[in-house]
């Protein structure tokens, strides 16, 4: 018995020795607590809202007040024309546009009921429900207000329309999100299993003694899983059209292109992930767990970046397929061209270099 409790003993000292094992016991279940904490969340706060208010008078400026001071709302633009509407909502920012009707007070006050129109973005169908009913709130309550104050009872009438999605298809929101992630999850793990398998076979060093330059290498195990990542891309977007119904509005072509660059800088992430990496096994790890959470979680696939804390909300900007899932959903759904995408494409190619040149780096020095 003596012999089993020192075992035992000796057992929580070794794991208490390893930095490693600690982190995965105790720092892993807290960081993961604090991020689902975070992030799912059904409540939407400072949602960037536009106004176009055709009347101008007392009662639009204070219910106009009334929605931009709750914290659901936060005013990103005063529209001027309905032509600014559809440019505002291709941008990408503004997720829902209130009209006040013109002489609004003048109609409340003279046949007891006038029309706001309420525009939701419905590329994300479930924000958009949630913020038309928080702004139908609003305006009910203030309403309700002045019937206390009035014997003639007053009615506003909200007309709301939603955009890009008129039938509220959750298969809309999610197809876009499952494209991102499935060339991620998939470019990166092909290739991050591509040089440790090299490492694990001895097949490396014939690699590095061979006239190949680093860049060569890199590329060479590249181009290869290039070809059948768009392949891959390809059949998801035919699914996502035919199966699922998702249209594709924009460019068929520009919609391909951003999808060739999304698998190169996926397919980047993975070499350098095996670069840093033993053993295929491992590197499957990585791949499978560091890349597919901040996929699910951090980029807008299923939960808006708006709704979480800053600091989270900082952590968004470094994940990849938040900007590949804008773009995306601005060509399937919104049909928008490169004019509207040119950010996200940019921040893309820049991980690409940025990954590509760790890669070669990290080569130089097993080389050197």
């Amino acid at each position: 018995m003596n012999k089993f409790r020192g075992f035992v003993i000796k057992e929580f000292f070794h794991i208490f020795r390893d930095v490693r094992t600690m982190i995965i016991l105790f720092g892993m279940p807290v960081m993961q607590m604090l991020l689902f904490g975070y992030v799912i969340t059904n409540e939407i706060k400072e949602a960037k809202i536009a106004i176009l208010d055709h009347s101008r008078d007392h009662v639009t400026t204070e219910l106009s007040r009334r929605i931009v001071a709750s914290s659901y709302f936060q005013l990103a633009q005063v529209l001027d024309h309905d032509k600014e509407i559809l440019d505002v909502f291709r941008k990408g920012d503004v997720k829902e546009v209130i009209v006040f009707e013109a002489d609004f007070a003048e109609k409340l006050e003279k046949t007891g009921q006038a029309k706001v129109q309420i525009l939701g973005d419905a590329s994300e169908p479930n924000t958009a429900k949630i913020l038309v009913n928080y702004t139908t709130g609003i305006l009910m309550s203030y309403i309700q207000e002045l019937n206390t104050q009035t014997e003639l009872p007053l009615r506003i009438d909200p007309v709301t329309t939603m955009l890009y999605n008129p039938q509220m298809a959750g298969v809309y929101m999610f197809v876009p999100g499952t494209i991102a992630m499935l060339l991620m999850l998939i470019c990166a793990l092909m290739t991050s299993i591509s040089i440790t398998r090299e490492k694990e076979l001895g097949t490396m060093e014939l690699l590095l003694v061979s006239p190949l330059k680093a860049f060569q290498i890199i590329v060479g195990k590249v181009l290869p899983y290039v070809f059948l990542g768009f392949i891959n891309a390809v059949t998801i977007l035919l699914l996502g059209n035919f199966v699922f119904g998702v249209p594709i509005q924009g460019s068929v072509i520009l919609l391909l292109l951003e999808s060739i660059l999304f698998i190169i800088m996926s397919l980047s992430l993975g070499i350098l992930i095996s670069t840093l990496t033993n053993s295929q096994q491992i590197a499957m790890m990585v791949s499978m767990v560091a890349l597919m959470l901040p996929t699910i979680l951090l980029s807008g696939f299923i939960y808006p970046v708006e709704n979480m804390p800053k600091i989270l909300q900082y952590l968004c900007y470094i994940v990849p397929p938040k900007y590949f899932i804008i773009i995306v959903k601005n060509i399937m759904l919104k049909g928008t061209g490169m004019e509207y995408v040119w950010k996200e494409t940019l921040i893309i190619i820049g991980f690409t270099m940025v990954f590509l040149l760790l890669s070669i780096r990290k080569f130089k020095i097993r080389l050197a």
